[in-house]
């Protein structure tokens, strides 16, 4: 699954899209100060990818409004304006577009140690969801196969999240994240009925993180996932090292990510020193079929290549290799190459006042 199945899943109409990202900044500038300013961020990419000698292109836009009031409220949300142009056999090509509301929440932090969380919110199971999603953050385009493992229909949650941090020190620290959303099969707001929640414990030396999820589909086939993940950033070399594992009622797979940023080699802004190489290894494995967990429907195993390289003001150039090796139902082997160029960006929606 790729982050662009993932948007066309909880697609919104447009101008619901527009009025989330932008009434809610417009509605509270009376009650901002000049330290509460809301920012826009986000990216505009430009995406392609070829499968089996087929090239489909997808312009891009992907907008993230932040806007405070005063110090424990903060309104937030993420929307993506996803154009596709796919290769239709004996029609040349055929395009759509896509405006997506990817979340759109209300953060309360009571206290050091618990976050409310209210709204259309990214369910907290693994790490993909929440942390590597976006296209400026994602170094491979493709979503890990086990995506739909714990996050059920579009991975996004209606409902509330009660996050924070349980103690931190010096030497380790233990974070949770709980949640319940609602089940709503509204073409606009589409959310499956779960429960669930995670548990990761953090070692500031060794900067290495352990954790895990856990989550409980209460649809008509009440259903159960389990995950972990481990992650590794040594503190002397720009090395990276992502893993997660998860176990559904129907299959069960994991993936491994690294990636070296070659700044060593005459300073981040060489040439050189531009490079990051990406390697992931994924493997998935079937129990039973299930046609909607958006699994491959047998074992699969993929690796990608990848190299992305780092240009001046925040400019990005990603470039993959994979292969994929199935059976002949599940498509059979077939060879990805994808590229994408990104532009990431941050700004003020107005000037404060001194």
């Amino acid at each position: 699954m790729s982050y662009r199945t993932h948007f066309k899943h909880c697609r919104l109409s447009r101008s619901i899209a527009i009025t989330l990202l932008s009434l809610g900044a417009l509605c509270l500038a009376p009650a901002l100060t000049a330290q509460d300013i809301p920012l826009i961020s986000g990216a505009v990419g430009f995406l392609t990818s070829t499968t089996g000698g087929n090239t489909s292109y997808f312009p891009a836009v992907s907008p993230v409004l932040v806007a405070p009031v005063g110090q424990h409220l903060l309104f937030e949300s993420r929307a993506s304006i996803l154009g596709t142009v796919e290769p239709q056999p004996g029609a040349g090509y055929d395009g759509r577009f896509h405006v997506n509301v990817t979340y759109a929440q209300a953060n309360y932090f009571l206290n050091s140690h618990v976050t409310l969380v209210g709204g259309y919110s990214l369910i907290p199971f693994g790490t993909y969801n929440e942390r590597l999603t976006p296209i400026w953050i994602s170094a491979l385009q493709d979503a890990p196969l086990i995506f739909g493992i714990g996050n059920p229909g579009t991975g996004v949650g209606t409902g509330g999240q009660i996050r924070g941090n349980i103690v931190s020190n010096e030497n380790y620290s233990i974070t949770y994240a709980t949640y319940i959303s609602a089940g709503s099969t509204d073409f606009q707001i589409n959310s499956s009925r779960d429960v669930g929640g995670q548990v990761s414990v953090y070692l500031p030396k060794q900067r290495l993180e352990i954790g895990t999820s856990y989550g409980r589909l209460l649809e008509t086939d009440k259903m159960n996932a389990i995950g972990t993940h481990v992650w590794w950033e040594p503190a002397r070399i720009p090395l990276k090292v992502r893993s997660e594992y998860a176990h559904g009622p129907h299959s069960q797979g994991y993936w491994v990510e690294t990636d070296y940023r070659l700044s060593q080699f005459h300073g981040a802004n060489s040439f050189v020193g531009r490079m990051e190489p990406i390697f992931r290894l994924q493997q998935t494995f079937r129990n039973s079929p299930d046609p909607n967990d958006e699994l491959p429907a047998q074992n699969t195993q993929r690796v990608d290549f990848g190299l992305d390289y780092h240009l001046p003001h925040e400019v990005r150039i990603n470039t993959s290799y994979a292969r994929q090796f199935s059976s002949a139902n599940s498509g059979g082997n077939v060879n990805i190459w994808e590229t994408a160029l990104i532009y990431r960006f941050l700004f003020p929606t107005w000037k404060g006042k001194k």
